[in-house]
C-alpha cells in the first residue's frame, strides 16, 4: 500500500492545482489524519492532525477512512458529526466535498474541497457533480503516484539488498557474458584473484581461470556445483571450490554466474557450519576456590604459547571447557577449534576421521574423498578428548604428526603440511596404561609437554554454592521458571555429597530440581534420589553418634550457613571469621577439615 508522506511534494502540487482549477480551498490528509498537502490556511498546518487524530471517531474524515465513499457536506455548521471544531463552536468551514484516495483497495488518504465563504459554498453546491468527478480523478492520480513510488522504492530496495548480499557473502562472485568476458565482480573476487575490480571487469575469464569449465556452461547450459579447480597464470596460482550457473537466454545461455572460494577457507566454513563451535573464555569457568583459581591462572598462562597440552581429571570436571578457554585466549583464537572424541568413534573409522581419505581409498568412500579433522584445524587448535582410548597403531601416526607437523590422507601419497596446536584430555591414568603396554610412552611425553590437572568438585567444595546458583539461573531461563533458590536442607546436602560425577553431576541435579519444583525454592523432594539417600542415611544415624561427632556436625552446619550468607570469597571468609570470633587460619583449617574448601 502506497504512502502519501513519501510523495509529499507531489501531494502539495496536486492540492495547489485543484484549488487553482476550482477556486476552492483544498486539503489532503493521509490515513493517519495528518495534513500532507493543502492551500492557504491548510498549508500553514502541514504536519498537524485533523479531528485530533482519532481514527475511530465519528467525525467526517474518520468515518470516510472506514467507509471509503465520497461525501458532500452542504452545511458544515449544522452538522455535529462534521468535525471536532463544530462541537466547540470554532468551525469556519461552510461546506465540503471530500473523497477517499484508494490504492490497492486500501484507503491511503482523503482529498477535501472546503468552502469558507458563501460564494464558495454556492459554487461548490451548484457544480457538485462536476467537482466530485474532478476530485475523484485527482484522487486516482495521487493513488497511482503513490503506488508507482512504492514500486520504485521496492525495486530500489531489492536492488540494494542484492548488491549488499553479493558484497557480503564469503564467496567471490563473477558474472561473464555470452563470450566469456567478465561484466561483474564483488569485493571478495578482488581479494581471491589478488587484484582490483578495474583490472577484472572487461577481461576474459581465461585470464584468471585458464580453460575454465564455466566456458562449457555457455555452450551446454548445464552448470555445476562445488568443483575443486586449480589455476595458474603468469602472476599467481589459485586453488578454488567453484560453482557455475547459466544465465538462461531465449535459445542459449547469455552468461554464467561463477561463485568461488579458497579451498582452505571452504574447509573451515564446512566445520563451522557442521560443528557449531562455540567460543568460551576463562570467565565462563565458574569458581573462586584456591584450587580452581590456581589451575585457571596456569591455563591462562599456557594459552599464550603453542606447546601441546595434556589435560587430566575425572569425568565431568570440565576438561573440554578448559581446552576451549585456552584456544579462545590464545593467538589462534581466530582459527578453528576442532573437537574429536577418540572414544566415541569406532576404531575402524578413527584414522579417516582424523586424517581424511582420498576417493576410492576403501569400499564406501565418498567419490570426492574427505577432509580430516587435522586439515580442518589448520591454523587453529584440535582437541583430542579421551586420548586414552586411541588404539596403539594410531598412536604411532599421531606421534609422527606431532613431531613433523605433516601427514598423508588414508589411501593418498600427497604430504599435507599443517599448523595445528594439539590439546589432549583423558580421565584415565596414562602412566598406568604405559606399564600395561596400552599407551605409548613416547606419545605420552610428547603430549604432556604442559600437563594440567583439573581438580574434582570435592576438592573445591566451596565452589558448589556458586555453581548451583549459576545452574539455577541457567535452567530458570531455559525452562521459563522463577525459582529463587534452594532450601537450607538442600544446600547442606549438596555440600555434604562428594559428587563422583563432578560439575556435570551437579548441573544435572540442579536441572532435575528445576524440572520437579513448582514452588519458589528447591526442596528435598526435588533432589535426585541417589543424592537424597545420603540425607536419609545421615538422619537415621544421628541419634546414635557420639557427643563429639554431634558437636562437629553442628559446627559444620554453622560454617555451611555462614558460607551461604557471606559467600566463599576472601572478603566473605574474613567476615565469617570476625563474626565467629576466630582467626582466619582457624577458619581455613575448619573449612578444610569439613571438606568445605
Amino acid at each position: 500500500m502506497g504512502s502519501l508522506k513519501r510523495i509529499a511534494d507531489s501531494v502539495q502540487q496536486v492540492a495547489e492545482a485543484i484549488s487553482l482549477a476550482v477556486g476552492i480551498e483544498t486539503e489532503i490528509v493521509d490515513n493517519e489524519l495528518t495534513i500532507v498537502g493543502g492551500t492557504n490556511r491548510y498549508r500553514e498546518r502541514l504536519g498537524e492532525k485533523e479531528e485530533s487524530g482519532k481514527l475511530s471517531g465519528d467525525y467526517l474524515y474518520g468515518r470516510m477512512l472506514r467507509q471509503g465513499e465520497t461525501v458532500v457536506v452542504e452545511d458544515a455548521r449544522r452538522d455535529i458529526n462534521y468535525d471536532y471544531s463544530t462541537t466547540i463552536g470554532a468551525t469556519e468551514e461552510l461546506a465540503e466535498i471530500c473523497t477517499p484516495i484508494k490504492a490497492d483497495e486500501k484507503i491511503i488518504g482523503i482529498i477535501g474541497l472546503v468552502a469558507f465563504t458563501k460564494e464558495q459554498q454556492q459554487q461548490l453546491l451548484k457544480n457538485k457533480d462536476s467537482m466530485i468527478l474532478f476530485v475523484e480523478r485527482m484522487a486516482d492520480l495521487l493513488a497511482s503516484k503513490a503506488l508507482e513510488n512504492e514500486v520504485f522504492d521496492r525495486v530500489k530496495t531489492i536492488q540494494n539488498e542484492i548488491m549488499t548480499i553479493l558484497e557480503t557473502i564469503h564467496e567471490g562472485m563473477l558474472s561473464i557474458d555470452g563470450k566469456g568476458y567478465i561484466n561483474y565482480c564483488n569485493s571478495n573476487a578482488e581479494i581471491l584473484l589478488k587484484t582490483i575490480r578495474e583490472e577484472i571487469i572487461g577481461r576474459h575469464i581465461s585470464h584468471f581461470m585458464p580453460n575454465s569449465p564455466a566456458l562449457k556452461v555457455l555452450e551446454t547450459g548445464e552448470g555445476y556445483t562445488e568443483h575443486e579447480e586449480m589455476y595458474k597464470n603468469s602472476e599467481n596460482s589459485f586453488h578454488f571450490i567453484v560453482t557455475a550457473k547459466a544465465i538462461l537466454g531465449k535459445s542459449k545461455p547469455r552468461g554464467v554466474v561463477i561463485s568461488f572460494r579458497d579451498i582452505v577457507e571452504a574447509r573451515k566454513l564446512i566445520y563451522n557450519m557442521s560443528e557449531m563451535s562455540m567460543s568460551y573464555t576463562f570467565d565462563d569457568i565458574i569458581g573462586d576456590s584456591d584450587s580452581i583459581t590456581r589451575i585457571k591462572t596456569q591455563a591462562h598462562q599456557v594459552a599464550r604459547g603453542y606447546s601441546t597440552v595434556l589435560i587430566t581429571g575425572e569425568s565431568g570436571t570440565g576438561k573440554e571447557l578448559f581446552s576451549r578457554a585456552i584456544h579462545y585466549s590464545s593467538p589462534r583464537k581466530k582459527g578453528p577449534f576442532i573437537t574429536v572424541n577418540c572414544g566415541a568413534i569406532p576404531e575402524t573409522l578413527l584414522e579417516s576421521e582424523l586424517f581424511g581419505y582420498e576417493r576410492g581409498a576403501f569400499t564406501g568412500a565418498k567419490e570426492k574423498g574427505k577432509v580430516g579433522k587435522f586439515e580442518l584445524a589448520d591454523g587453529g587448535t584440535i582437541f583430542l578428548d579421551e586420548i586414552g582410548d586411541m588404539p596403539l597403531h594410531l598412536q604411532v601416526k599421531l606421534l609422527h604428526v606431532l613431531q613433523n607437523r605433516r601427514f598423508e590422507r588414508v589411501g593418498g601419497n600427497k604430504t599435507i603440511l599443517i599448523d595445528v596446536r594439539v590439546i589432549a584430555a583423558t580421565n584415565k591414568n596414562l602412566e598406568e596404561m604405559i606399564h600395561q603396554k596400552k599407551f605409548r610412552e613416547d606419545l605420552y611425553y610428547r603430549l604432556s609437554v604442559i600437563p594440567l590437572k583439573i581438580p574434582s568438585l570435592r576438592e573445591r567444595g566451596e565452589d558448589i554454592l556458586l555453581l548451583k546458583d549459576y545452574f539455577l539461573k541457567k535452567y530458570n531461563a531455559f525452562l521459563n521458571k522463577r525459582i529463587k533458590g534452594f532450601s537450607r536442607q538442600v544446600e547442606e546436602l549438596y555440600l555434604a555429597y562428594d559428587w563422583p560425577g563432578n560439575v556435570r553431576e551437579l548441573e544435572n541435579a540442579v536441572e532435575y530440581g528445576v524440572n520437579m519444583t513448582l514452588e519458589e525454592e528447591i526442596q528435598l523432594e526435588a533432589v535426585p534420589p541417589r543424592i537424597k539417600k545420603l540425607y536419609s542415611f545421615s538422619d537415621a544415624k544421628s541419634s546414635s553418634i557420639s557427643l563429639q561427632d554431634q558437636v562437629k556436625r553442628f559446627e559444620k552446619e554453622i560454617f555451611i550457613k555462614k558460607l551461604t550468607e557471606k559467600g566463599s570469597s576472601q572478603n566473605g571468609k574474613l567476615e565469617i571469621a570476625e563474626e565467629l570470633g576466630i582467626s582466619r587460619a582457624t577458619l581455613y583449617r575448619k573449612l578444610a577439615e569439613y571438606n568445605l574448601s
